[in-house]
């Protein structure tokens, strides 16, 4: 219910422009791979990945290809992959945060503008659903498989900070993303196979017991 809040709070904050200037410094002075000059993202181009993409600089190279997992497509099928392995309950608890975290990205853009930043692309761009993503790819992962927990942690940190610095989103946007999906993982944690010594990962036929061996 906190983190909740405080993504509402942090909209309405957005929306009021409160964060305008940080978020303009961060235009300016922290998003080296940005190009402001790309053409606007279409409805193909949410979905297929990499779709006219500009290939422009190392930065931004570097930025659309760690990102690449946490694009809409690549990330539900990595989240719906990882939910095959799990037992009901924790595969359901993704998928609905999945469903319900992109949902609220799609809403939330769609109602709330913010006071121009002076380059197109920012004015309804909050939150950042790739930072959404990439938390739910890599909680989804470390749910399925555990021994990749490090790895994919690691990846979502340095996807995350790209996100920024290839100029895809504002600080405000990934902080919302971030808020969004710590409150939908709250409510789904109690479901999820961490911090339990129970395996993560359902069981195939071959090994489960026999009714004989019971």
């Amino acid at each position: 219910m906190l983190l909740a809040s405080a993504y509402a709070a942090l909209a309405g904050l957005v929306a009021d422009g409160r964060l305008t200037h940080a978020d303009r410094w961060a235009i300016h002075h922290a998003m080296p791979g940005a190009d402001f000059a790309a053409e606007k993202q279409t409805l193909v181009g949410a979905l297929v990945p990499l779709w006219n993409a500009p290939w422009h600089g190392a930065v931004h190279i570097v930025a659309e290809l760690l990102t690449l997992p946490a694009s809409f497509t690549p990330a539900a099928a990595i989240v719906a992959v990882a939910a095959l392995r799990l037992p009901r309950r924790p595969a359901v608890a993704l998928a609905a945060a999945y469903v319900f975290g992109n949902v609220a990205e799609v809403v939330t853009k769609a109602a709330l503008t913010r006071p121009p930043l002076g380059v197109s692309g920012f004015d309804s761009s909050y939150p950042s659903g790739h930072a959404i993503r990439a938390v739910l790819v890599a909680v989804a992962v470390g749910a399925a498989w555990p021994r990749a927990r490090v790895w994919v942690a690691g990846w979502a940190s340095c996807a995350i900070a790209f996100i920024e610095i290839g100029g895809f989103h504002v600080p405000s946007d990934i902080a919302g993303g971030l808020l969004l999906t710590g409150a939908l993982l709250a409510t789904t944690w109690s479901s999820l196979p961490f911090g339990s010594r129970a395996t993560a990962v359902r069981p195939s036929p071959a090994c489960r017991p026999s009714s004989r061996a019971r």
